[in-house]
């Protein structure tokens, strides 16, 4: 059995996150290309076709979702539906966020941006990544999507991120197998053709793995000065989305530390909810209503602290772990890596540079 040497889970906990425009511009062109109405496929969304040609336009995911259905119900007999409709997103689809894949370095490395970065994706499948010692497993969650239109939207996801990822490498990406939850379809042979790879089908997970010497491959249009910039700009893109209000905007109030010099360790759960009025039990279900959690809103906390630290003191590494409430540096330096690609070092000096 391989040993699991990394997992790494997605930047976000489910699908209901604000999304672009463009996934559902391109659901409306392709219902378009087969004798559809762009008013048909917006029906109850309360989207207008204006809002299609404004490419600054913001979305919640159940109008996505609400599209989906309308093109699911009315091109319903068509098969392969959610693979040819995956095979139509293209780096080009997800703007800066695409942009900054291209530019990254390796496979592997746009691989672990798009996960901290889900959410300015349109997927509905949340991916779990695990690198192991003779494969590449990403684990593929459908459980959350309703299930009229989870089988579409798991074609969908997986054909797309199959997609991109061969757009990054600039050819076919040979995928090492493939498993999906649903049964066969009678289009499986599609699907084979379209992955490099017979699927099983009725398994307990979806996923799919690749051989993991493929992550290594350098991409065609990496610039490590450019991939910077684009992870600056998805950065800042995040945090906007991300504005909190309501309960997890109390608890993030809450977290930010009132020490002498602003910098003391922020708060645990229990000592949150206690200023709350609340039991931490209750806590922990209010922020899971939001769509958030203590861990989430935490991270949010600790890496706005440790970007400020390593930028505008002279703390070291190990000062500002302390500060944050780690017991250890490395385990600091392992956190901030999955919150932004890189070490508080190297954050540290890429700052120093731009100053």
């Amino acid at each position: 059995m391989a040993t699991v040497e990394r997992v790494q889970d997605p930047g976000i906990r489910d699908w209901n996150f604000p999304r672009g425009i463009a996934s559902v511009v391109l659901m409306v062109g392709y219902a378009g290309e087969h004798g559809l109405q762009a008013g048909r496929m917006l029906a109850g969304t309360g989207l207008t076709e204006a809002t299609l040609r404004d490419p600054d336009a913001q979305i919640d995911a159940h109008i996505e979702l609400a599209v989906v259905r309308n093109l699911v119900r009315d091109l319903a007999d068509r098969p392969a539906l959610g693979i040819e409709v995956g095979r139509r997103y293209r780096i080009t689809t997800f703007g800066i966020f695409g942009f900054a894949c291209v530019s990254s370095p390796t496979l592997g490395e746009a691989i672990s941006f798009a996960l901290r970065y889900l959410e300015l994706s349109f997927t509905f499948c949340l991916p779990v990544a695990e690198w192991r010692s003779g494969e590449f497993v990403a684990w593929v969650h459908d459980e959350s999507i309703p299930a009229d239109v989870r089988q579409f939207l798991v074609e969908r996801d997986v054909t797309a991120m199959h997609q991109v990822m061969s757009d990054l490498l600039g050819k076919n990406l040979p995928l090492a197998r493939a498993e999906f939850r649903f049964a066969e379809p009678a289009y499986a042979d599609r699907l084979a053709e379209d992955l490099g790879v017979r699927p099983v089908f009725g398994q307990v997970h979806n996923l799919f793995a690749i051989d993991p010497v493929m992550l290594e491959q350098p991409l065609p249009q990496a610039n490590e000065h450019t991939w910077a910039i684009c992870l600056a700009q998805c950065r800042d893109l995040v945090d906007r989305r991300r504005a909190r209000t309501g309960i997890a905007a109390e608890v993030r109030e809450l977290l930010v530390p009132g020490g002498a010099d602003g910098f003391a360790a922020p708060a645990g759960i229990d000592t949150v909810a206690r200023d709350l009025n609340m039991s931490t039990r209750t806590l922990r279900r209010h922020l899971d209503a939001a769509g958030t959690s203590y861990r989430a809103l935490l991270d949010e906390v600790r890496r706005a602290l440790a970007e400020e630290m390593l930028t505008a003191t002279p703390l070291s590494v190990s000062d500002v772990a302390i500060r944050l409430g780690y017991a250890e540096s490395s385990t600091f330096i392992f956190a901030f890596k999955r919150w932004t690609g890189a070490t508080p070092a190297a954050y540290r000096r890429e700052r120093a540079i731009r100053r």
